[in-house]
């Protein structure tokens, strides 16, 4: 009973444990001409995603290049998800997304992360086909293999497959950390109710907190290795 009332959240992040998932940060739906968009009248456009691309180029995705940069200096694991179909016609879709109308045909441009967070060297992407990446990917397994017990979370959209990743992830045995102003959804309203909504699941930080941690991670005195002999 007294270690299961120690157990907590928030726990700062072991480097050699941890990884960085940026989820659907990608051109479908992180970029104005993505396919998520098409067909849209500029008016509409305004009225429907206006806010959600002014947060996203001011704040969010500089939010997230600065976590990309510490985590990669700190040779932290960095990652990504992108709705991207195994096949060009999308056969291989959930269902859900087949009702939704989802279809990002596999090497297509819109299923490539943004240019902005570009992937670097051998950094793993793991093309999705439904709303939580742990369901239509073998994630679990990659995290385990690399050791990962700590996950941090960013990306879009906040309420949706963000969410779903928190709550598969905290099931599974991660401890799940959300960069709270390195996601987005397409309303205020939305983005701070799933915030309220989710953080039974996770430890919620902003994006100076974390780099902040890391820093300090980076700096913290080594413990000392006895001498042989």
């Amino acid at each position: 009973m007294g270690t299961e009332m120690s157990l907590t959240r928030n726990v700062p992040l072991v480097p050699e444990q941890s990884a960085l998932l940026f989820v659907d940060v990608q051109n479908f739906s992180a970029h104005r001409d993505g396919a998520e968009f098409s067909g849209l009248p500029k008016a509409d456009f305004a009225a429907k995603y206006g806010w959600y691309f002014s947060e996203l180029e001011a704040r969010v995705i500089p939010n997230m290049q600065s976590l990309q940069a510490a985590f990669r200096k700190s040779r932290i694991e960095v990652m990504y998800t992108t709705i991207e179909s195994l096949t060009a016609d999308g056969r291989d879709r959930s269902l859900d997304y087949k009702i939704t109308g989802f279809h990002v045909p596999k090497g297509s441009w819109d299923g490539k992360v943004i240019d902005q967070i570009a992937v670097q060297g051998d950094e793993i992407v793991l093309p999705k086909t439904s709303s939580s990446v742990f369901i239509s990917t073998n994630i679990d397994y990659i995290l385990r293999n690399l050791g990962v017990k700590q996950l941090v979370l960013a990306g879009l959209v906040t309420d949706q497959c963000v969410e779903g990743a928190i709550r598969d992830a905290c099931d599974l045995g991660y401890l799940v950390t959300q960069v709270t102003d390195a996601c987005l959804t397409y309303t205020r309203e939305r983005h701070d109710s799933s915030l309220r909504a989710i953080k039974g699941y996770c430890r919620q930080v902003t994006t100076r907190e974390l780099i902040a941690e890391i820093q300090g991670l980076e700096h913290a005195p080594k413990p000392l290795t006895p001498s042989a002999g």
